[in-house]
């Protein structure tokens, strides 16, 4: 399949495009490198340096292409630029969205994969490992235009027969993450570790969250692909684990003798996150097979070699 990858000169996208590329499918990788790295792009993909928010460019990209699939992965990732910007965030993370999504309207896309967010879009929630079902309470801009995204997916597969998948994304780490990310908890944590600095833990370090390797998230990519389904789908591993533990884990990984040093608390920051599965597994046949422990090492692996 002609399959564009939005975003594909990120973290996430650049291994979607590695594997897409492996399963022989022809790939289009469109990013503007405010956050990616042209290096990141697999060699055998196609890439157009644009902005997604370029209603024209994109319009005119699709109109000279028959593309099969879009997987959308470029986003305004951090969270807390988002409270300080908002009006930015909705123009890359809806606008932007909407663009790509009337490119695919009007130039016949079959399907649509998008990227979103769980811990984002629920918050702090009682029934963890949380479900899909569970209601969407995001305190950001950035979670309300992941949601945002979703409900005109609805709209655009009612209104114009569009089908899509939609991937709530636990914390996501693995190699080519970025440390200065603001969800780079993992990459920050090794990228000071291993060179010998002290990291410094916000808070009290109990808050919890879910981490999922990015090759687990590539192959709930191509499950999606696969598959005839449309909706909404957690892509996690159903596992709390604290800062506090994630900071012992890596600490004892590198071999490096840091103690734990807290800062203040974020205000507003989440306290708890962890996505059920079991949606996912049943309807796609999709769960994590990577454990953290050996996900870690995988990543050090790659900060070394850096």
């Amino acid at each position: 399949m002609k399959i564009v990858v939005t975003g594909g000169a990120g973290f996430i996208g650049s291994h979607i495009v590695d594997g897409l590329v492996e399963k022989g499918h022809q790939i289009t990788v469109i990013d503007d490198l405010s956050s990616g790295l042209q290096e990141n792009i697999n060699e055998k993909a196609e890439f157009s340096q644009l902005d997604i928010a370029n209603k024209e460019a994109i319009s005119k990209l699709f109109a000279e292409n028959s593309y099969d699939l879009v997987v959308h992965a470029a986003a305004q990732k951090n969270v807390r630029y988002s409270v300080d910007d908002p009006q930015f965030d909705a123009q890359v993370n809806i606008i932007g969205a909407l663009n790509i999504l009337e490119a695919c309207r009007k130039n016949g896309v079959g399907k649509f994969i998008f990227l979103s967010t769980g811990g984002a879009i629920y918050g702090d929630t009682e029934q963890r490992p949380t479900e899909e079902s569970h209601p969407a309470n995001p305190i950001s801009p950035y979670g309300i235009a992941k949601l945002a995204v979703e409900k005109y997916l609805h709209y655009y597969q009612v209104q114009y027969q569009l089908p899509y998948l939609v991937l709530r994304l636990a914390n996501v780490y693995g190699p080519r993450q970025d440390p200065k990310g603001e969800a780079g908890v993992v990459a920050i944590f090794f990228e000071k570790i291993l060179a010998g600095e002290q990291p410094v833990i916000n808070g009290d370090g109990q808050q919890t969250r879910d981490y999922v390797y990015v090759g687990d998230v590539v192959e709930a990519v191509l499950k999606g692909i696969a598959s005839s389904k449309s909706g909404i789908y957690n892509v996690g591993r159903a596992e709390e684990i604290s800062v506090n533990q994630l900071f012992s884990q890596i600490v004892e990984i590198s071999e490096k003798d840091i103690e734990e040093k807290h800062g203040p608390a974020l205000p507003g920051e989440q306290m708890t996150s962890s996505l059920s599965f079991a949606k996912i597994k049943n309807e796609l046949g999709w769960q994590p097979t990577m454990d953290l422990s050996a996900g870690l090492k995988l990543t050090k692996k790659w900060f070394q070699q850096k």
